[in-house]
């Protein structure tokens, strides 16, 4: 997907890995459909089989949790620009950040356990000011690694001033 920014550049949006978003979905599940079948199971035995259907909501949650984890992934992009890059994500807040490649401190790529078993990994960016330190998850370990080395490569030059 291409979009025009401010100035003449175009730039080009990257999107993050599927994986990312049944990653996302196993961890709701594992989080809330136990949450239901305990609800169900304690409030059949201590306050009767009517009380258990309070034990629709973590189910509930569940279902409007399966659709906000797919919007938010949608919202997460990335572009590289000749002097800086993009991080595009949010859905009910729009966040966009904006990393000057003289800026960077340091990148790092990074990957849990759980995000190595569904092949994933993260690239974190660090830099002079706190407040702008920014991270994009969901990526394949070789775009990562891709990204990592270009960013360095970038941030190199822009901070020698070549």
């Amino acid at each position: 997907m291409e979009d025009r920014g401010h100035g003449q550049e175009a730039e080009r949006w990257h999107g993050v890995e599927r994986a990312l978003l049944r990653m996302r979905r196993v961890v709701l599940l594992c989080a809330l459909v136990p949450s239901a079948l305990v609800v169900a199971v304690l409030l059949a035995l201590t306050a009767g089989p009517a009380w258990a259907a309070f034990a629709l909501l973590p189910a509930a949650a569940a279902a409007w949790g399966w659709g906000a984890l797919e919007r938010n992934w949608r919202s997460w992009r990335y572009a590289e620009r000749e002097d800086d890059l993009l991080i595009s994500r949010g859905v009910l807040w729009r966040e966009l950040t904006v990393v000057p490649y003289g800026r960077m401190q340091l990148v790092e790529v990074t990957s849990g356990p759980l995000e190595r078993r569904y092949g994933l990994a993260r690239v974190q960016l660090h830099t002079a000011a706190a407040t702008t330190d920014a991270e994009i998850p969901g990526l394949v370990p070789e775009e990562a690694e891709r990204l990592r080395d270009r960013l360095t490569e970038l941030g190199g030059a822009r901070s020698a001033g070549l």
